[in-house]
């Protein structure tokens, strides 16, 4: 069995709950395996800082519900526990419509009569926890709360009585007597307290425009995860949560290997500026036969020798964009290399980094490596959300056609549009078009805003690869 890690909302202590309870456990010398529920990088790198191991994302909107699946029981059976960071609150997720989407692996899960409908709960924590019957421990936020928390847990517990709460962890608990109200009102629901943590004012991870900073920012984290490992063993009821933590018995591999292509080395960038990249598409490319060779557009003269095709993930391009555009010989091996036909994947920061400029939040411009004719520059909108795209010209990854899913997070953007566009973007959720975008001049470049998960969609890093092993020995 394995535990779910949920909030009632958005910002009530999920991930200060999570990496305490992942801190105790390594501390107590136990081998855990943690998950994330949703496409969101930057907490996955705070699991793996804790455990050692790569976090593991669950998206059934990125993926599947049978991905999602495979992905859990292979990787949960490997480890003594397993632990799942929720998304949002508990029930968040996206639209009815997006369940019915024809020509797609997204079956909606039907509802016994006796349930009421939660429309927006495909791709939700509920819907994580469902699918794979695991318990969940709700996370509270107290601070504002006494007698109406019992309202709140009843109605959580109440909703869909397919979600199995085991308990809640009351959060941001002012005082002894604030405990005792909240107690008292919970008392009737026999709903059990797993964990109680107090208002800690020292323990705070810094954020900025796109959440939280990574883990490879921050000099002082050692003594942040140290004062939550001290939390996470002196404020949860462990008698009853070990329990529900440990993985029982062992299963068979559910991921079936796959059939290695010939072995290509492929450049990953890989540093502060570009760090956002799902474990399960590394490891899909070193299954294919690739050997990834991890090197830095920050430190780095060059690239690595002997590589046949370039990745660059997401991150903050625009954090660093100084020392990006000091480092000119980076820069100029990679724009000769893209234009000599090397396969290339950019997506996201990655796309930033092969424009000509980034123009920062103060409004300074600095040179990128200048493959793609136009500049990225930073605002204050936000642009977020889950992609259905259509592409409308055959690229590296992509044939003309193809609907592929996925999911984009930034402020920056671009001043002038492709043409022609690689694909045309809609809300996943609706028919609604959030217009034209990507890139791909050249038959070995793709470059796009859209993060991708190859979970689902493995002729993605087959056909890069194939391409890449064409680029070597030609």
């Amino acid at each position: 069995m394995a535990l779910v890690i949920a909030g009632e909302r958005s910002g009530v202590g999920k991930t200060t709950v999570t990496l305490a309870l992942l801190a105790s456990l390594y501390q107590r010398g136990l081998q855990v395996q943690s998950f994330k529920v949703g496409p969101d990088y930057i907490d996955p790198m705070f699991h793996q800082h804790v455990t050692g191991r790569a976090c593991r994302n669950l998206d059934t909107v990125l993926t599947s519900e049978a991905y999602v699946e495979q992905c859990f029981r292979y990787h949960a059976q490997l480890c003594e526990s397993a632990l799942i960071e929720g998304v949002m609150g508990l029930f968040d997720g996206v639209g009815e419509r997006a369940q019915a989407e024809e020509g797609t692996k997204r079956i909606p899960l039907v509802s016994p009569s006796s349930y009421p409908p939660i429309p927006l709960s495909f791709g939700s924590t509920a819907h994580i926890a469902r699918l794979l019957d695991l318990p969940v421990v709700l996370v509270i936020d107290c601070s504002r709360l006494s007698g109406s928390v019992a309202a709140i847990a009843h109605g959580y517990c109440s909703l869909d009585k397919r979600v199995k709460i085991a308990g809640v962890v009351l959060n941001r608990v002012g005082s002894d007597r604030h405990l005792s109200l909240l107690k008292d009102a919970l008392e009737p629901l026999q709903l059990p307290i797993l964990g109680v943590l107090r208002r800690e004012d020292n323990i705070t991870i810094p954020d900025r425009h796109l959440g939280l900073v990574p883990t490879a920012e921050l000099p002082q984290l050692r003594a942040v995860i140290d004062r939550l490992a001290h939390l996470g063993n002196t404020c949860f009821d462990w008698e009853r949560l070990l329990p529900l933590l440990q993985v029982s018995g062992k299963t068979p591999p559910l991921i079936p290997p796959l059939a290695k292509g010939r072995e290509v080395r492929i450049a990953i960038a890989r540093d502060r500026a570009f760090n956002f990249y799902y474990q399960d598409n590394l490891d899909l490319l070193q299954q294919l036969g690739a050997e990834l060779v991890f090197w830095s557009p920050l430190e780095d003269a060059g690239l690595p020798e002997d590589v046949q095709g370039l990745y660059f993930g997401g991150g903050f391009p625009e954090v660093f964009a100084q020392q990006l555009a000091e480092n000119a010989n980076a820069r100029n091996t990679v724009k000769t290399a893209i234009l000599s036909g090397m396969p290339t994947i950019a997506e996201c920061g990655g796309l930033m980094y092969l424009c000509e400029q980034i123009v920062d939040f103060e409004g300074k411009s600095w040179s990128m490596v200048g493959v793609l004719p136009t500049i990225a520059e930073m605002g204050g909108r936000l642009t977020l959300g889950y992609r259905r795209a259509v592409a409308l010209q055959d690229s590296l990854v992509v044939r003309a056609g193809a609907t592929v899913y996925g999911h984009e997070f930034h402020r920056s953007r671009l001043i002038s549009t492709p043409n022609p566009p690689l694909f045309q973007s809609y809300r996943y959720d609706c028919e609604k078009s959030t217009g034209y975008e990507g890139w791909s001049l050249l038959p070995s470049l793709h470059a796009s805003y859209i993060h991708q998960h190859w979970g689902e969609s493995r002729e993605i890093p087959q056909r890069f690869l194939e391409s890449c092993c064409v680029f070597k020995f030609t």
